[in-house]
């Protein structure tokens, strides 16, 4: 495959991620505005989506004020924004129509169908549109092109770079959504445990869609720890850290196998994996939830950087 076809592969399924995961940061903003201020945060919660999503700097230079409406509209419709819903989902859907003879009719359709519906729901009046319903519509659209990935897909090189793509992004999305949480949404630290504190932890695990599958894992009073190990060391959670790397892992090593040759990138995910596999809650806490997920993210970014210098530049092996 082409070094060149296989990173185009690779963001396809990159931003079909990232425009999910805004996604899902919106509905997290919008579930936590719903209830009263217990104090000032570190930042408001509109606010802490932006710094989560990178995205902060652009929106000041731009609007100034973290107004809700600003926000909304900077993260889901503004192109300006190469990480809104609509930037995410319009390059998704162009490096698909750039290498559309390594997808087969049903991944196209469904990617250029939320395209065109895409374009339909910028037409219509922002005031008519509720928030809740464009987020539902980009889960549901995702999971979509995603279930026509899975279903029709030859299970070659190609599959595997859009399936790498998609457990790294999810791996450090996930990191960032539940850094917001505890990072940068609860009001001080005198609060944990308490029931501001598990109102958020619950409200990261509905817009993860992961409520009802945390009680059947665990059941029982909800706690930061429970969550914690949930969404970060759980194999059984899909979105957890450990299922995402595992996920990445074992992508690398097909891709491994198929190139008959491994490199530092199939190295550092099994590394990050067996850390993992090491780490109980406990050890997170101690070291510092926040301390945690930015070594986590920065390992994921090196791991993408090998991925990009072995196989998607010009000099790819894949090539």
């Amino acid at each position: 495959m082409l070094s060149r076809t296989a990173d185009n592969l690779f963001w396809i399924a990159r931003y079909l991620e990232r425009a999910e995961t805004t996604a899902r940061l919106l509905e997290v903003g919008a579930r936590i505005a719903l209830i009263p201020s217990a104090g000032h945060g570190y930042r408001s919660e509109w606010e802490s989506l932006l710094h989560a999503s990178g995205t902060a700097d652009g929106f000041k230079a731009k609007y100034g004020d973290p107004v809700q409406r600003n926000i909304e509209s900077y993260m889901f419709f503004d192109r300006d924004n190469p990480s809104s819903v609509v930037s995410c989902l319009e390059r998704a859907r162009e490096n698909a129509r750039i290498v559309r003879t390594a997808l087969t009719g049903q991944v196209w359709d469904a990617l250029n169908t939320a395209y065109q519906e895409l374009r339909a729901l910028e037409r219509k009046p922002r005031s008519e549109i509720e928030l809740t319903e464009l987020t539902e519509w980009v889960v549901r659209q995702t999971a979509m092109v995603r279930g026509a990935m899975d279903s029709t897909l030859l299970r070659n090189d190609g599959y595997h770079f859009l399936n790498l793509g998609s457990a790294l992004e999810r791996a450090d999305n996930t990191a960032r959504l539940i850094d917001v949480k505890y990072f940068v949404l609860l009001p001080s630290v005198d609060l944990v445990g308490s029931e501001l504190d598990n109102y958020q932890w619950q409200t990261l695990l509905r817009a993860l869609s992961a409520h009802r599958a945390f009680h059947w894992a665990y059941g029982g009073e909800i706690t930061a720890a429970k969550i914690a190990d949930f969404l970060i060391l759980n194999r059984q959670s899909p979105r957890s850290l450990i299922a995402s790397a595992e996920a990445a892992m074992a992508h690398l090593d097909a891709l491994g196998r198929i190139y008959h040759h491994s490199g530092p990138a199939q190295r550092r995910a099994r590394a990050i994996v067996g850390d993992l596999a090491e780490t109980r809650v406990s050890d997170i806490f101690n070291e510092g939830l926040h301390e945690f997920l930015t070594r986590f993210i920065r390992e994921v970014g090196v791991v993408s950087s090998f991925v990009h210098d072995g196989y998607l530049s010009g000099e790819a092996r894949c090539s």
